[in-house]
């Protein structure tokens, strides 16, 4: 399957010879938003599965296991199994047990705790890490208190995203990133990324695929986590028009997606 003609930012365009073998696809804002399923986006992975091109869903979210993702997944009209949904919160298993970090004070929501699988929560007493996710209103100053103390005390940071800000409710919301650079600079410390856009988190989701970086797509609404993050591992990066997309921002990034689209119902095509 060729990739069709790219367009850079300034609308100009420009021919690509690569070989679309595989997709990594972003969740949240670009296969749904709050509204529900991106208009003609599960036909689009329907058309994947027919053609025998192998897709996998990567996301930031730490709001719900990758069990209740493939669940909402399933309510939009998607067939997409757990395993096919790679998250920050196994990512952050997997990095804790490499490291022998046992013990984890989790900022996630608490539906998402079923993939720690394998870690202690700790939520009194002194962990080994703390693990920064989207807590959303959730985020008070005594549990960002209680991150800086365990911290500071010896603990690892490490952050399941970096993300500045997502789409809710029609506008933009503070993400996990902001708080994870207010825990760097009061301890001094630099946290561990194990979600998007991080090297490793990319490389284990294209290992799952079997598919090389040259050959693979990175689709989403991100311009950092999704189409720099992508681009750094070796893959073109889509930046969709969906979700928290916005015009300002991709031009003021100074990223370039190999293609800028209208949604992620192209794929495929």
């Amino acid at each position: 399957m060729t990739v069709p003609t790219a367009l850079d930012v300034s609308g100009a365009a420009r021919q690509t010879s690569k070989m679309t073998r595989a997709y990594l696809l972003d969740l949240d804002g670009t296969l749904y938003t709050d509204e529900g399923a991106v208009p003609g986006a599960p036909a689009a992975l329907a058309r994947l599965r027919a053609a025998g091109i192998p897709f996998r869903c990567v996301t930031n979210t730490t709001t719900r296991p990758r069990a209740g993702l493939a669940e909402r997944l399933r309510g939009y009209g998607y067939a997409i199994a757990p395993e096919e949904i790679l998250t920050p919160v196994r990512a952050a298993v997997a990095h804790c047990r490499t490291r022998r970090l046992r013990r984890v004070m989790p900022f996630v929501a608490e539906a998402a705790l079923e993939d720690l699988e394998g870690l202690e929560p700790a939520f009194t007493g002194q962990p080994d890490a703390v693990l920064l996710g989207d807590l959303g209103d959730a985020w008070t100053f005594a549990r960002l208190q209680a991150a800086f103390l365990a911290v500071t005390g010896g603990a690892e940071i490490v952050a399941l995203s970096r993300d500045r800000f997502f789409q809710k409710g029609g506008q933009l919301t503070l993400d996990a990133g902001p708080f994870v650079a207010a825990l760097e600079y009061a301890t001094r410390k630099t946290a561990t990324l194990v979600g998007k856009p991080s090297r490793p988190f990319y490389e284990a989701a294209l290992a799952s695929l079997g598919a090389a970086a040259e050959d693979t797509v990175m689709v989403g609404d991100d311009i950092w986590s999704d189409v720099r993050g992508a681009q750094e591992a070796g893959m073109q990066g889509w930046l969709v028009r969906t979700g928290k997309f916005r015009e300002a921002t991709l031009r003021e990034s100074g990223v370039t997606p190999e293609r800028v689209i209208e949604s992620v119902t192209v794929v495929g095509g």
